[in-house]
This record gives C-alpha cells, structure tokens and sequence, in this order.
C-alpha cells in the first residue's frame, strides 16, 4: 500500500503503518549520524538538554555531499541504521517517533520500537542523488564541527520510504525471505 504522511508522524498515524507499506513524507524530520548520536547521548548522560525535542521526530542516518549551486543539500543516501543501534532505543523510549535508514536493527531496537509504537523506515541506498531532490531545505541546528554529521532540520516533500519494521514490531527483512 503506498501512503502519504507528514512529519512530524502522530501517533495514531504511526501504529496505522504496517511493514511493507510505501509511504511518501512530506514535512520536517532530522538528519544525524553515529558521531551526532554518541553527542546527543552524552550530552543525557550529563544531564544536558538535546539540541532538538525528540518527542515525535523522524531521525534520517544521513551525512550529506556538499550542496551544489542553487541546491539545499547534495546527495542524501542513507547510512546503515546498525551504526546507530547502541543509541537508538535510549532516544525511542524519549519519544522518537521514527528513524529512516537502510540495513537490519538489533533486537534491542525493534524492541524499542514495539515498547514505544514507533517506525523503522528504509530509504534506497545508492539513490542519494534523486533523493536530495526530495529536501526542499537544510539547516544544520546542532554540532556544526562535526561537518556532514551535523544535526540538520530538513523540510522535505514525497520522500520515498519503506516501512521495515512497524510498531507492532513485523519486520518486512523477515516476512520477505518467508
């Protein structure tokens, strides 16, 4: 089924995806990578604020190429989401309502995204280029020293994902070698 849907994704929009559902996002959502994660995590471990409310964002695994002119981003592929595992549920159980990425979760994470009625979704690696085109704007909100790894706010329209795993915990990597 293909669907469409805004970010930030309410709950009731959330526990309605079903793994294997194509679904467009238009809105805001947040890109960040493993060095971003690891600051945000010891920042809470610090008991620091995150530089972005976590309650109800999609996080995109992404580190962008350089903008070209007249372009907000340059290609935008997906990271491997494993990368982001060890920080990944701390930031669900905090309200994180989804994550898009590409490659399988631990357990750890898929119970995490059970306990907390949120979404796994996949964005085609290799296709970085076609899905810069889907990010109208990007802004880098937090730790710009860390270059493509930066915490950026992007608005995007129709951005292309497959939900992995829904929040009912079926996991399309699963189901599609059954």
């Amino acid at each position: 089924m293909e669907r469409k849907i805004t970010a930030p994704v309410s709950k009731s929009e959330l526990l309605s995806l079903r793994a294997g559902d194509y679904v467009k996002i238009s809105g805001t959502i947040y890109s960040a990578r493993d060095a971003a994660h690891r600051r945000m995590v010891e920042a809470l471990d610090r008991g620091e604020e995150l530089p972005v409310n976590i309650e109800g964002i999609t996080i995109y695994y992404m580190g962008p190429s350089p903008a070209r002119e007249g372009r907000p981003i340059g290609s935008a592929g997906p990271t491997t989401a494993t990368r982001m595992d060890k920080y990944a549920p701390r930031l669900l159980d905090m309200g994180m309502a989804g994550m898009i990425g590409k490659g399988k979760r631990s357990k750890e994470v898929i119970d995490g995204i059970v306990r907390n009625g949120a979404v796994y979704f996949a964005a085609v690696g290799g296709a970085g280029a076609l899905l810069s085109k889907k990010i109208l704007s990007s802004r880098v909100i937090a730790y710009e020293d860390l270059g493509t790894e930066a915490v950026r706010e992007l608005v995007v329209e129709d951005f292309p994902v497959i939900v992995v795993v829904d929040s009912q915990g079926n996991n399309l990597y699963e189901t599609s070698i059954e």
